[in-house]
């Protein structure tokens, strides 16, 4: 079997442990068969920068039939929940052709998220990802999205058990966005942003988190390959958002 390390591009700085990983086309997934979503997707923004047009949001929702069924989520499960079926890897980051767009609708890249949180804040902070990964002095931009659950509080969940193999969802409690851009001259810089599954206010620096911190409560090293590991310093600050110095 090929490493996924060897031929994906979005691993190239490393991911965090999963159950399954799915390589896509533009993206991947590390999936959890406990919770019936991600773990983490790791994506670059656009990746295919050479294309100049974009196509429209295909909508096209459906199961990932790689998943067995008994471990995957399916539309049902949504129905009538009150909760969006919420990208992690955002349908806009993969818009530059059809089959790239469409593989962000598998529900294998979906979390229950609060329709207050996804079409509000979540949505700002994806816009100003892909601002950043616009600036001519950026090479490359790197995310990894990640649903939290803290197992201090109730944790609740979408769809039916009684249907065969149930296909109840659990409710992440926030939402976690690493952000890691690559210059022109091969510099990285590093954001972290965690924000809990609800109606937010405030600012996105509001938001900034150590890299350290969420590792512990997703549970791995997110770019466990860039060298001397000065990215999980347990002791920096967040740097101050889209500062490039």
């Amino acid at each position: 079997m090929s490493n996924p390390f060897q031929i994906q591009r979005e691993l190239r700085y490393g991911s965090p442990v999963c159950d399954e990983i799915l390589t896509g086309r533009y993206f991947t997934i590390g999936y959890s068969w406990y919770f019936r979503q991600p773990k983490w997707v790791l994506e670059i923004i656009n990746p295919n920068s050479h294309f100049e047009w974009e196509v429209g949001r295909k909508n096209n929702f459906r199961a990932d039939i790689r998943i067995p069924r008994r471990f995957r989520a399916g539309l049902k499960a949504y129905v009538g929940s009150g909760y969006d079926r919420g990208h992690l890897a955002a349908s806009a980051n993969q818009d530059e052709l059809d089959i790239q767009n469409s593989e962000t609708f598998l529900l294998s890249n979906m979390s229950p998220q609060k329709p207050d949180f996804n079409r509000r804040i979540w949505r700002e902070l994806e816009i100003a990802i892909r601002k950043l990964n616009e600036q001519k002095n950026i090479l490359e931009t790197y995310v990894l999205t990640a649903p939290v659950f803290y197992f201090d509080h109730t944790i609740e969940t979408i769809g039916d058990e009684t249907e065969k193999y149930g296909i109840d969802v659990p409710i992440p409690h926030a939402f976690v966005k690493s952000v890691l851009a690559e210059d022109n001259r091969g510099r990285l810089k590093l954001w972290t942003f965690e924000m809990e599954n609800k109606k937010l206010s405030g600012n996105l620096e509001d938001f900034l988190v150590v890299t350290y911190d969420v590792e512990q409560k997703v549970g791995g090293r997110f770019w466990d390959r860039v060298a001397g590991g000065d990215l999980h310093s347990q002791k920096r600050k967040p740097r101050k958002m889209w500062k490039l110095d």
